[in-house]
């Protein structure tokens, strides 16, 4: 393990020297709480992600479809919309604890569970916007995970190639050149995501 240990009173602080990180879960949630300002992700083997902060572009461009799903949601009031920052613990059902750059939520999939801690129920829909730090590889095999978990419709946005790539429940991915929007009613009734300002 390439962590620091300490005792309970003092925070838990990453050894970033090291390229592969390991650590608990409950070594993470720790990790979380004590280093507040960075974005960090844990893999289902374990693995600890430390995500730098996106360049303008990308938040420009997360924020456009953040702000097109909690738009959509606050008309037709069936779930809930969450941004980049917030938590998923798929550990129960043998993921990790990942955060999509946006997703969305059935309301009665919410039901009894609590949004004071990281969420473990799997989004209904989600997305992965590219960054130009990204490596497109990385993003594939993080939205085959998310497949694998249950998500119902998952889109892996790509500017840099203007691609979106569509992932569906027992479906192969499917690859599509500069569309200008995305048909997601199967999932959110109503919602045709507009891409004309992210390709």
């Amino acid at each position: 393990m390439n962590v620091t240990q300490s005792v309970d009173t003092e925070p838990l602080l990453i050894n970033i020297r090291s390229a592969d990180l390991h650590v608990t879960p409950a070594q993470f949630d720790r990790l979380c709480a004590d280093n507040r300002d960075l974005r960090l992700e844990l893999t289902k083997e374990g693995k600890l992600i430390v995500m730098a902060p996106t360049f303008g572009e990308s938040g420009e461009k997360n924020g456009n479809l953040f702000g097109r799903v909690w738009a959509w949601n606050e008309r037709a009031e069936l779930g809930k919309a969450f941004d980049s920052s917030t938590g998923y613990d798929f550990t129960a059902i043998g993921g990790g604890k990942i955060s999509p750059d946006v997703s969305w939520i059935e309301n009665s999939r919410l039901e009894g569970i609590s949004l004071r801690q990281f969420i473990p129920v799997v989004p209904d829909f989600l997305i992965e916007l590219r960054s130009t730090t990204d490596r497109l590889s990385d993003l594939q095999a993080k939205m085959l995970e998310y497949q694998r978990l249950g998500v119902k419709l998952g889109l892996l946005i790509n500017p840099q190639d203007r691609q979106v790539e569509i992932y569906r429940l027992e479906r192969e991915a499917e690859v599509l050149q500069a569309p200008d929007a995305i048909d997601c009613q199967d999932v959110m009734p109503g919602f045709n995501l507009d891409l004309t300002r992210i390709l």
